[in-house]
């Protein structure tokens, strides 16, 4: 029997792709997590550099540091009054490399016509840095060679 309200019941998902989406799947959590990669952390620099409504903005802050993703943390400019910087914790840093697998899949298939826009190096030499499978002995694997499988926690096989 449906709940009397008609409230919808969220589904616990068991697939980690799902459960990722479901907290950080939407557009503009995406982007500010990207600008917080970038070192913004303030509402106005997200606001003004996305373009983003001040409303969904407050909403996908909220549902970011509710996830994990950001924590936020008070500021007082001289004579102003108290607010907050939206600063990245380790989950949210760890978003880099699912950012980057994004940047990499546009630059192939939808490439801008000018050119990159943002390039990945290493900062240490300055070399160009890519996203790779790589085997438990080290050895680089073509994504072509690399299968995702049912895990011990699958219900179903495919």
């Amino acid at each position: 029997m449906p709940p009397e309200n008609n409230s919808r019941v969220k589904p616990e998902h068991h697939c980690s792709i799902h459960r990722s989406l479901d907290l950080i799947g939407e557009k503009w959590s995406l982007l500010i997590v990207r600008n917080a990669l970038r070192g913004e952390s303030r509402f106005s620099e997200f606001r003004d550099n996305l373009g983003i409504p001040s409303d969904v903005l407050t909403a996908r802050l909220s549902s970011l540091v509710d996830a994990g993703v950001l924590e936020r943390r008070p500021y007082r400019e001289p004579g102003a009054r108290e607010r907050y910087s939206y600063h990245l914790t380790d989950e949210g840093r760890a978003l880099k490399t699912v950012l980057i697998a994004l940047q990499e899949w546009g630059d192939e298939y939808d490439p801008n016509p000018g050119g990159r826009v943002s390039v990945t190096r290493d900062r240490a030499t300055g070399q160009h840095a890519s996203l790779a499978f790589v085997g438990d002995d080290g050895a680089l694997l073509d994504a072509a060679d690399v299968a995702l499988v049912p895990g011990p926690a699958a219900t179903f096989t495919w």
